[in-house]
């Protein structure tokens, strides 16, 4: 089974941060979910996202996270693959230098990746996207685009694999993008 790394930050979105927590663990992947500047123990807020017919999402609070590791203990060579969860925390991760240099470990070195809703954000702001496709909530559409991706607009409750990368629009996804996800992780045993 594969070691997993889940980066997420406060006002994670809170099905996105829980549901692949939780799934990837049952499935026998180890998780370990962090935050900078937070360490093993310390809790994240989230927040949850719902569609409820407005023009975009609406937002309310959500649960508080247990994170199981610290930023700064881990070493990105020591895991096979790293979840993003969207919510808001991808819209101030991405100006992190850290977590930017951790991001583009995964995708240089060819590791799946897991990036559901606004975790496009920070994809687009660690790596090129040229010639990849790419969904996301369709709200980031613009940064997928401009970071040369080919941006998917597919059914929220689809996601799509390019390359060692899976992404999905939101959390209406989770059964197809985990699914996608657990295919790339399967090829590591192989």
């Amino acid at each position: 089974m594969a070691k997993l790394l889940l980066l997420a930050g406060d006002f994670v979105e809170d099905y996105e941060i829980m549901v692949p927590f939780q799934a990837l663990q049952a499935m026998g992947h180890t998780v370990d979910a962090i935050c900078p500047e937070k360490a093993k123990g310390e809790t994240i807020k989230t927040a949850i996202h719902d569609f409820e017919g407005d023009q975009t999402y609406s937002e309310k609070p959500g649960h508080l996270f247990t994170l199981n590791a610290s930023f700064n203990d881990i070493k990105p060579e020591d895991y096979d693959g790293l979840v993003i969860p969207g919510g808001r925390a991808p819209e101030y991760l991405r100006m992190n230098d850290s977590v930017l240099t951790l991001v583009r470990h995964f995708i240089e070195s060819d590791k799946p990746v897991a990036a559901i809703c606004h975790g496009a954000q920070l994809l687009a702001a660690a790596v090129s996207l040229s010639g990849r496709q790419v969904s996301a909530y369709p709200a980031c559409a613009a940064e997928v685009r401009l970071a040369g991706g080919d941006y998917a607009d597919i059914p929220v409750e689809q996601a799509i694999t390019c390359g060692h990368l899976v992404t999905a629009p939101a959390w209406p996804a989770h059964p197809e993008w985990l699914k996608q996800f657990q295919t790339l992780l399967s090829s590591l045993e192989s």
